[in-house]
């Protein structure tokens, strides 16, 4: 195996970066970038800690992630299953970064920056959903952002209905649970009433 330890062995095989992948680069929300982030309902938020790196998918409305100004952005952290491992990792370790998905899209936007968690009484208020407060705010400063080619979604052909997977193949959470507990936590009385405790929960 021939393993590359440096960045000009990567170089060597790569070549150097095109205009366009360098051109895109803000270290703010641009108008068009805005226009992205307004019409996402879906981000992936990276962050990292001393237990290491995690990546946790974050869901909401289109326009879930709030534009503050145009070097700050603002993302409520929604009900969940109480790991708070993002949350954990940011309180330690500012740095973070988030890719948003657009369904039907190819283009993806990718963000860097440093965050903090607010509890703001106030704040949080005011991304109130269904009359239920986010028990805290993810603030993020940009320092960076810009476009994904969309090579990867046309690849995936992620967006074609016609390669959706049958959820019947897949093992259940509850499966899964019961699996990882020796059947001691989930099996199929959790998968039953998962979606009743997830629809009076999701806000």
């Amino acid at each position: 195996m021939s393993v590359i330890e440096t960045i000009e062995q990567l170089e060597a095989i790569y070549g150097t970066t095109g205009e366009a992948s360098t051109v895109k680069v803000a270290d703010r929300v641009t108008s068009s970038y805005r226009v992205l982030i307004e019409k996402s309902p879906f981000a992936a938020l990276a962050t990292c800690g001393p237990e290491g790196l995690d990546c946790s998918p974050r869901g909401d409305l289109p326009g879930f992630v709030r534009i503050h100004d145009d070097k700050t952005l603002m993302m409520p952290d929604r009900r969940g299953n109480n790991r708070c491992d993002s949350l954990r990792n940011i309180v330690r370790d500012p740095r973070v970064a988030l890719m948003f998905l657009i369904p039907g899209s190819g283009t993806t936007l990718r963000i860097n920056g440093r965050a903090h968690v607010s509890a703001d009484a106030e704040l949080c208020a005011s991304f109130k959903m269904e009359g239920k407060a986010p028990r805290t705010v993810i603030v993020i400063d940009v320092e960076e952002i810009y476009f994904q080619c969309a090579r990867a979604i046309v690849r995936s052909d992620l967006w074609n209905p016609d390669k959706r997977i049958d959820p019947k193949t897949l093992p259940t959470p509850g499966q899964i649970l019961a699996e990882m507990s020796d059947d001691t936590v989930g099996g199929e009385k959790y998968d039953r009433e998962w979606p009743a405790r997830a629809a009076a929960t999701m806000w």
